[in-house]
């Protein structure tokens, strides 16, 4: 969760007292379709995992992303 925090504050170069929560919507964090895009682009690259484009589209909190990360991991350990 810690990793996907840094990453959406990264990309959306929000200050460091500014809270990212995992309810935290990007939308409301001043992201727009392409900066989850590359949100996401971001996290396949930090957890050498690959997401679908329809699921990417369902990612709209912080919580979602961190989940599907971590159900993506398992699949792949698991395979």
């Amino acid at each position: 969760m810690q990793k996907v925090v840094e990453i959406v504050r990264e990309q959306l170069a929000l200050p460091p007292e500014s809270e990212v929560s995992p309810d935290s919507k990007f939308a409301l964090l001043g992201a727009d379709s392409l900066d989850t895009v590359e949100i996401v682009m971001n996290l396949e690259e930090e957890f050498d995992i690959s997401v679908e484009e329809e699921s990417s589209e369902n990612i709209s909190t912080v919580q979602e992303a961190a989940d599907l990360i971590e159900k993506l991991i398992e699949k792949k350990s698991a395979a």
